[in-house]
């Protein structure tokens, strides 16, 4: 029996000290498959497995609150800004970038192909009473589309009931836009790589107002003694390398590119 918890307490220990570090990260990176991309590579060069927590940017920003992870990638400058300044990160690290769009019926019946910009794309939808899926879940790409509803003049809490909040990931809105034959509001990469698009297509692009950046915030370790700073440092040097700058801009689905590298070196 001695023998049995010495063992145990050797693969403990083991475990405890394993290379192992956790990565909070928006849905739309694991939608878009540059995790698949990125993660093996990270793991050649560092030697270092990442388990990643796919949750939306709200989600992400609580988690490493708490302490739950080692680091953050995410996309809602507002949100990481806040979550640096009260002391739950040490820094921001730009790390890429691509653009909002808006999906919708291929037949287009709220007219949005022929918007002026992002606000008048949704102005119309709202006009037209057109079903209209969000992720209502507090998201980088939720807190996005709630910003161009509010520059439309729009209050996104008192809509009717073709505004659809399901409270789900980028893939599960995606689908249920498909099943309602609806708008909806989407980053680029994660509607590439789309399996089910049928019945939609990508009417709204273009406006400024829809850039999306993503960013890198190690958690501060003076918060919780279980956070592994020096792992989330070793990641976010790989980030800026020129590799990951290599890997992140020759990604791409059907020959369209889905981000754009736009980190400074460390």
């Amino acid at each position: 029996m001695r023998v049995l918890f010495t063992v145990i307490a050797v693969l403990w220990g083991q475990f405890l000290a394993a290379d192992v570090m956790r990565l909070a990260v928006t849905t739309s990176f694991e939608n878009s498959g540059l995790a698949d991309v990125l993660l093996p590579a990270i793991k050649d060069d560092l030697g270092l497995d990442i388990q990643l927590l796919v949750v939306g940017t709200g989600q992400a920003l609580r988690l490493g609150e708490a302490g739950d992870v080692d680091a953050i990638l995410v996309h809602s400058k507002a949100a990481e800004e806040a979550f640096v300044a009260v002391g739950h990160g040490t820094h921001r690290r730009e790390i890429m970038f691509n653009d909002f769009v808006v999906i919708g019926p291929k037949a287009d019946g709220a007219g949005i192909g022929a918007a002026i910009d992002a606000a008048d794309a949704l102005g119309r939808i709202a006009a037209a009473s057109a079903p209209f899926v969000s992720r209502g879940d507090d998201s980088g790409t939720h807190k996005a589309e709630l910003a161009i509803w509010t520059s439309a003049g729009i209050d996104a809490a008192a809509l009717g009931p073709w505004y659809q909040s399901v409270g789900a990931g980028m893939g599960a809105a995606l689908n249920t836009a498909v099943g309602l034959d609806a708008y909806v509001f989407s980053d680029r990469a994660s509607w590439l790589n789309f399996n089910n698009q049928d019945g939609l297509a990508l009417l709204y692009q273009g406006d400024p107002a829809l850039f999306n950046q993503y960013a890198y915030l190690p958690v501060n370790p003076d918060k919780n003694a279980l956070v592994r700073n020096d792992l989330a440092m070793q990641v976010e040097g790989w980030l800026t390398s020129s590799t990951a700058a290599d890997l992140i801009n020759g990604y791409q689905i059907g020959g369209e590119k889905l981000f754009t590298f736009n980190a400074s070196r460390p």
